[in-house]
Order: C-alpha cells, then sequence, then structure tokens
C-alpha cells in the first residue's frame, strides 16, 4: 500500500518538521508540500526532505489562501505521478494518529468498499501567553479537549481522507469531498484521530489570524463561510485590540484547569512528545 500525505502551509517553521518526521514514522511514504509564499525558514526545512527524496514542493505565492484548488492538485498529482492507493489531506499543525502500530496498518484494515473517512481532531491548550521557554511546541503543549469545539461553539469538524483516484476534488478546510462533481459520503473512522495543535504562541497565533484572515479577503472564488473562525477572530480581536486576552481565555486558570482535568474535559496527552523523544534517541 502506497500512502501519499499532501501539505499546504505558510509560515509553520516552528512545527513542520515534527509534522512530516512524524508522517513519515507512522508509514506515510511520500508527501507533497504546497508553501503559500513562507517568509520564516519553511521553504528550507522542507526543501531537505526534497533533497532525501521523500518530498515534492510547490511553490504558491499568491496569497489568497485558495486552499480547495491547491490540495485538489496536490491529489491529483499523487494519484498520477506517485500512484497514491491512499491520500491524507493534512494542515501542518495536524498529526494523524493511529490507535495500533502505524497509520498503513490501519488504512490496510479499512474495507474495499470504503472510498473515504472522516477522521476527529483534537485540540491541545497553547502555553501561557508570558512563556518564554524556548523548547518545542510538543515538549509545552501535553494538556489536550476530550472533545473539541470551534469558536462558534460547534463540533470541530473532521477531516478527510481516501483512496487514490481520479477527479477528486477536496473542499476547502479538507472536511469534504467530490468525485467528478458527486458529493463522497466519507465514514467516521475511530481508529485514526488528529492531534491538533493550531495556537503555539501568542506571535505564531497572531500572524496566523492576520495572514489567514486578509489571504481569505483576497480570494473571490470563497464565500463569507469559508474560514469563519478566523474571519471571527480577526473582527473581533485582532482589529479591536482583545487578540492578547482572547488568546489567554483559550487556557483555563489553574483552578479550572485542574478541575476539567479532574472530571475528563481535559487529558493528558504525552503520546507526540514521547515519540520525539524515541526518535532523538534512535538518531
Amino acid at each position: 500500500m502506497r500512502i501519499i500525505l499532501t501539505l499546504l502551509c505558510r509560515n509553520e517553521a516552528d512545527i513542520i518538521a515534527t509534522t512530516i518526521e512524524h508522517h513519515l514514522i507512522q508509514g506515510i511514504d511520500f508527501i507533497i508540500a504546497t508553501d503559500n509564499g513562507s517568509t520564516d525558514s519553511t521553504v528550507e526545512i522542507l526543501e531537505r526532505y526534497v533533497k532525501i527524496g521523500c518530498l515534492h514542493l510547490i511553490h504558491e505565492d499568491e496569497h489568497t489562501h485558495d486552499q480547495a484548488v491547491w490540495v485538489s492538485r496536490m491529489a491529483q498529482l499523487a494519484w498520477e505521478q506517485y500512484e497514491a492507493e491512499w491520500i491524507i489531506h493534512c494542515d501542518a499543525d495536524e498529526f494523524w494518529w493511529p490507535t495500533e502500530r502505524n497509520i498503513k496498518h490501519e488504512l490496510s484494515q479499512v474495507p474495499s468498499t470504503i472510498e473515504a473517512l472522516a477522521i476527529e481532531r483534537f485540540n491541545f491548550l497553547p502555553p501561557p501567553n508570558q512563556v518564554q521557554d524556548t523548547a518545542p511546541f510538543y515538549q509545552l503543549q501535553t494538556i489536550r479537549e476530550r472533545k473539541s469545539f470551534n469558536n462558534l461553539g460547534n463540533p470541530l469538524p473532521s477531516k478527510v481522507c481516501h483512496r487514490g483516484q481520479d477527479g477528486i476534488f477536496v473542499g476547502d478546510g479538507n472536511h469534504k469531498l467530490m468525485r467528478n462533481h458527486q458529493l463522497i459520503h466519507p465514514i467516521p473512522w475511530q481508529s485514526l484521530e488528529i492531534l491538533h495543535f493550531p495556537v503555539r504562541s501568542y506571535r505564531q497565533f497572531e500572524q496566523k489570524i492576520h495572514d489567514g484572515a486578509t489571504a481569505l479577503e483576497r480570494n473571490s472564488r470563497v464565500d463569507a463561510n469559508v474560514g469563519l473562525t478566523w474571519r471571527n477572530i480577526y473582527n473581533n480581536h485582532f482589529k479591536k485590540g482583545t487578540l492578547p486576552a482572547y488568546y489567554d481565555s483559550l487556557r483555563p486558570d489553574s483552578e479550572a484547569l485542574a478541575e476539567q482535568l479532574s472530571n475528563g474535559t481535559l487529558v493528558i496527552d504525552h503520546r507526540l512528545q514521547q515519540e520525539m523523544a524515541q526518535q532523538r534517541t534512535k538518531q
């Protein structure tokens, strides 16, 4: 079985290498990445993986966050050029995780009658705003939500993966699939989940909201409901100068944190931290 991972990224230098290493460890055979005009060291990191032959890099410099178009292009490339049997569509802050063995094993268990899966995501809490620790994000962020919701109060939408085939269109956000203009209904799959680290520092969060929301404003293809979380935070907090307070609200105070850990609303999760530690030991 050949599994291809697609990645769309912009200014993800703090996390992109960990994302790539994790998925290679978990049985991904090859990665197709689109860099959307990063101004940090993201491109240099991606090029390291190009040189060792495990990544195909596409440059897309137009800051319109045209995700559906760019990811669908990667899906077609994965099918036509890299003979993908399964294609996983991933953001740089997402870590697909199997309940047993590795991703390749889990996908090998999917009945041949199923062509696409919907995988649930779980958000990790950000570190406190004033933390000056320069340790990797996965050492600072080891508490996640048992059930995650977006800033509108709705359950965090799942992400999709699918069998390699021609004519696939991946919807904005990597939540929906179509093939030759026909909707594909992915099956919820419990033996895979996604560990999600969308907020890793205040500076990263501030740039993400600004860059994402303004890029969507320049995109004439999408309607106002695409990227609604980014747009709402940008309009209601970034523009009004209340983004630091909003960031602080994403992490409970110490008393509430202890209570939510006790009642199971939050859980401690060291899996990524342990995997990276084991990887460093092998090097």
